[in-house]
């Protein structure tokens, strides 16, 4: 089965030329606005005419169709554990966003069927075919299956706030990655700033602390302003990005976002090797101990 799985992965990658980017989305801490951040983040590049996707991986805690009042019927479980097809699974959010729930009762990947392994390679094979970003909301803290995950994504956003709690838990999760990947990229936003000078401040610390003490260097992608309009969004359950586009926290999103798309926009081909790596590192990753 392995070798036919391989054989299909090599078969896709000589068809679709580029892939599509696979970026995790992460804090040290809950309480962040990681989630909503992703929804708004993922909402701004569909209105930038990107082919988006999200894959919900804060397991058992999952919260992205909450963001959109959409109810989701079917999960990544569903599909790993082969009642769903892949399609049965996707669901669609406003302007075409598509995302996947992560679902209940999902356990570490060490005890997953080989079935279940092969199928998870497959939809992630899939995605980077058919968009231009797939993002990866993980949930709050670093845990073996996590880590084990974001080892293979070549790109992270790391979300913190300007709390000493929250940059220190930021600071512990980069280093847990980095430990295990020291090529990582990673990216820092500030959320929630109550300042411009507030947000530059906490990701300059944790710019500093990185090389300080790991000899690496992080990009920095900005902050978003503390706003009340996110939270009057989260109860109308409607991205902030959609319903206020005129608000300080969207304008500034708009920024970010291109900042981001426009990162390493003279190295397309490093990217598309970098893009295939991730499959090829998550199978080695995830089949320790399988063989």
């Amino acid at each position: 089965m392995r070798d036919q799985a391989e054989a299909l992965r090599l078969k896709m990658m000589k068809q679709q030329g580029e892939l599509g980017r696979a970026i995790a989305i992460v804090s040290g801490k809950g309480g962040v606005g990681k989630s909503n951040f992703t929804m708004n983040f993922a909402m701004t590049l569909v209105q930038k005419g990107k082919k988006v996707a999200i894959v919900d991986m804060d397991i058992g805690m999952g919260n992205i169709h909450i963001l959109i009042g959409r109810n989701v019927s079917n999960s990544l479980k569903d599909y790993l554990e082969g009642n769903k097809q892949l399609d049965e699974v996707i669901f669609e959010g406003p302007y075409g966003l598509k995302y996947i729930s992560g679902g209940s009762g999902m356990t570490s990947v060490l005890e997953w069927s080989h079935s279940m392994f092969e199928r998870l390679i497959l939809a992630f094979e899939q995605l980077q075919k058919n968009y231009d970003y797939i993002l990866f909301d993980m949930g709050a803290g670093a845990t073996n299956w996590s880590l084990d995950l974001l080892t293979s994504i070549d790109e992270i956003i790391v979300i913190s706030t300007a709390e000493p709690t929250s940059i220190t838990d930021a600071y512990s999760m980069m280093k847990y990655i980095h430990v295990r990947d020291p090529e990582k990229q990673f990216y820092t936003l500030c959320n929630r700033a109550f300042s411009k000078e507030e947000g530059i401040e906490t990701n300059e610390r944790l710019k500093v602390t990185m090389k300080r003490f790991l000899d690496k260097d992080i990009e920095t992608l900005g902050s978003l302003p503390e706003d009340p309009i996110v939270r009057k969004a989260v109860r109308e359950q409607v991205p902030f990005s959609l319903a206020y586009p005129d608000a300080l926290i969207s304008k500034t999103l708009q920024l970010i976002v291109v900042r981001f798309i426009e990162h390493r926009v003279e190295e397309i081909h490093a990217h598309d090797q970098a893009a295939k790596k991730f499959i090829t590192k998550l199978r080695s990753i995830f089949s320790k101990g399988r063989d």
